[in-house]
């Protein structure tokens, strides 16, 4: 057993040495050390600080253990209180939900408040760090120390214990905050020091179960269970489990090491985890192992130069962007799909996919830096597509959500597909199908209204979705329908490539020359009226007029053309001047704001970029630095709005980088301004990629004089995906 131990350790080790010429281990710089995880948990970034690995199904993270939006992620800079650490989180949604299996290390006396805190402890920031792969903080009340680390399936914690106190363990599977609500749970021992049960909840995910296996480093001397019934509607439909667990026989260290395996499968699924990836109790092995996991996934980009606030800022803002989507399958590949079948995954399946925010900017970041996992995302698009009958929306837990609108994996599958990194036994036949078929479901959300009106009216009732977003539909399903024209296109389907590229101009029927704008129209065929492009209104997705008048980013040289250069030209300048007549009646997720421009939210996130279509890209380089500059910090409320699964994180990797995909399924970038004099992307087959900031004098600003590629001029305003992953040097030439 001592040899298989070493074998283990070594495994999870090897990752962090590499060797100089003459064999001897060297160091290097651990980018992991440089992320701080608490940008974005104070204001509106909703992330949370503890840990998780890239793509890791676990999220083990400290609960303040009270409910609310600024709550949504379970931790709130501003608060004082932790009430549990459990093992599943969301990065910066609007909707809170998960909070799965959540433990709490005491002494007695305990420190109780009335429902929905509970029992729970005072903490203080003075006493509480964080980077990838580790958290910790002090429980001032009990005077425990509690850290944490995780692998993918697996969440380590680690807790110290004051000497000569009973150590105490609670376990509250009834946790339940914001939309998540406990419908049952179940809890059993399994040996001298292990524990496994289940919890089922509804809310945001419908009907998740999330089966668990905890082994504790010291067998507990006492276990008191505690079982609430689970009302529903009046009647009793499960059990809510709260269980405390004693520990007279903890050595002169008085620490206490808890591994917990989760499993969307069951039991045996969660015991394989526990087996394959928490086989021993050494916390720091598997703390090194997830620094060095990071160390590696950040390493796929090195930059240099900067301040350090700078550097904090952007190895940050690539962790948030690799933190999602997430694993959803154990170790053997195993899943259960939507239609309540199990499936096993070649080699991993995945959820939480947030693809109203993340085909703009988080997946095209994918293809790029990890295009290996970037495939299995889309592998997993699609069975879930032929598992559920339609591409998914908003995905959690294997579950479909229904959440925001548009069919946005059409537009994440089809870069895929023509970036080339699909290996050669995917078919693209099957996926042009899955799209098509999605895309011709007339009676899901208003799509045949699109078919034969040429739009989606608002005037009439939609029973997947209780917000209209009529206008807003109109746009996101003509980007898409743009998308899947493509993926016809590659594979020779004249007939389907006609008919998804005339509905990618179903734009033009909600432009209206006489406002200049997109608005909504009613099934008649009239325009809505009144009309003020400044209103936010239930026909639009959580924007105005002004704002989603730019969704058309399949097809700006139309747009351009349709509603005149000129006109195109001032209503850009109007967006980043315009003031609101009442800031302070702006809705919550209008954060970021310059003139009507709001950064804290996604359909904005191209705009700053349009300025090279029209000849001045002066203009969206000074933007794009005032962007990054104004709106992310390296401090708690360094977000500006909702980071969403990671794609306000990954519209600055890519601008800082000095590039970002205006339209994403294109395969080009347009140009903007580098932030750092020097960037390298290690890409795949050994490729690199180098961008350079040439200035001239100590002193520069954004502006870029000329962009070489491999030494010679870019005369276009972007550059192309095929020619960035080949590797090479881009050169920006700073005034």
């Amino acid at each position: 057993m001592k040899l298989i131990y070493n074998i283990v350790c070594l495994a999870l080790l090897m990752p962090l040495l590499s060797l100089n010429a003459a064999g001897q281990s060297v160091g290097k710089e651990q980018l992991s050390h440089i992320v701080n995880p608490f940008i974005g948990t104070d204001y509106t970034g909703n992330t949370y600080p503890g840990v998780q690995v890239p793509f890791g199904m676990v999220q083990l993270s400290p609960d303040n253990g009270l409910p609310g939006w600024d709550r949504i992620a379970g931790y709130f800079y501003p608060d004082s209180t932790i009430a549990g650490f459990s093992h599943t989180h969301l990065s910066g949604t609007g909707a809170g939900d998960l909070y799965d299996i959540s433990f709490l290390p005491v002494t007695e006396p305990l420190r109780t408040a009335a429902a929905p805190l509970g029992t729970h402890s005072r903490f203080s920031h003075g006493e509480e760090e964080a980077h990838a792969g580790y958290y910790a903080v002090c429980l001032k009340d009990y005077g425990i120390r509690v850290e944490l680390t995780a692998t993918e399936r697996c969440g380590i914690q680690r807790y110290a214990f004051p000497k000569g106190k009973k150590a105490i363990v609670l376990l509250d599977l009834g946790k339940a905050m914001n939309w998540d609500r406990t419908v049952d749970c179940r809890l059993e021992v399994c040996g001298g020091r292990s524990i496994r049960g289940m919890r089922a909840s509804e809310g945001w995910a419908r009907g998740q179960r999330v089966f668990f296996q905890t082994r504790f480093s010291h067998s507990f001397t006492r276990m008191v269970v505690d079982s609430v019934p689970v009302m529903t509607d009046g009647r009793r439909t499960g059990t809510a489990i709260k269980a405390r667990f004693e520990f007279d026989n903890l050595d002169d260290e008085a620490l206490l090491t808890v591994a917990t395996a989760l499993s969307p499968t069951g039991a045996e699924g969660a015991e394989q985890n526990l087996a394959a990836e928490a086989p021993h109790d050494d916390f720091d092995i598997y703390r090194r192992a997830a620094e060095a996991r990071w160390d590696e996934a950040l390493g796929k980009i090195e930059v240099e130069g900067g301040t350090a606030d700078e550097r904090v800022t952007f190895y940050t803002a690539l962790y948030h962007a690799l933190l999602a989507p997430t694993l959803y399958c154990d170790a053997d590949g195993s899943y259960p799909g939507p239609d309540g079948k199990t499936y096993r995954a070649a080699p991993r399946n995945y959820s939480t996919f947030s693809l109203w925010d993340t085909y703009r900017a988080a997946h095209p970041l994918y293809t790029m830096l990890c295009p290996e996992r970037a495939a299995e995302m889309v592998r997993s698009l699609l069975d879930f597509a032929e598992q559920n009958g339609r591409l998914p929306v908003w995905t959690l837990w294997g579950s479909e959500t229904d959440m925001m609108i548009g069919y946005h994996a059409a537009a994440v599958i089809a870069d895929a597909f023509l970036k080339n990194i699909m290996s050669p036994a995917d078919d693209i036949r099957r996926a042009l199908r899955l799209c098509v078929a999605t895309a011709r479901k007339d009676e899901y959300r208003g799509i045949g209204y699109q078919r034969t009106l040429g739009y989606v009216p608002c005037d009439v009732k939609d029973p997947y979705n209780n917000d209209n977003w009529s206008l807003s539909r109109t746009l996101e399903y003509a980007f898409d329908d743009a998308c899947i024209a493509r993926l016809a296109e590659r594979v020779g389907a004249v007939e389907e490539a006609r008919e998804f590229a005339r509905r990618a101009g179903c734009w033009r029927n909600v432009y209206n020359p006489a406002t200049g704008y997109m608005q909504p129209r009613r099934s008649d065929g009239a325009f809505v009226s009144p009309f003020r492009p400044d209103d936010y209104t239930p026909d639009i997705c959580e924007s105005n007029a002004r704002q989603y008048f730019w969704s058309v980013q399949h097809d700006i040289e139309g747009l351009m053309k349709h509603c005149g250069r000129k006109r195109f030209a001032a209503l850009l300048d109007s967006m980043f001047t315009h003031e609101s007549a009442d800031t302070a009646a702006l809705p919550i997720f209008s954060t970021g704001m310059m003139g009507q421009y709001a950064h804290g939210n996604e359909p904005s996130h191209h705009v700053a970029y349009l300025y090279n279509y029209i000849g001045r890209p002066e203009t969206a380089q000074v933007l794009v630095d005032s962007i990054r500059r104004s709106f992310y910090f390296n401090r708690p409320d360094g977000l500006c709005g909702n980071e969403d699964c990671g794609q306000m994180s990954a519209w600055y990797v890519f601008s800082a980088l000095g590039f970002y995909p205006v339209d994403p399924a294109s395969g080009s970038y347009a140009l903007g301004t580098p932030l750092f004099p020097t960037a390298t992307l290690h890409l795949s087959d050994g490729k690199k990629l180098v961008i350079k900031a040439q200035r001239n004098g100590r002193v520069a600003g954004p502006l870029v004089k000329r962009v070489l590629w491999n030494g010679r001029k870019v005369r276009r305003l972007a550059v192309s995906h095929s020619d960035l992953v080949n590797g090479g040097t881009l050169t920006f030439e700073m005034q």
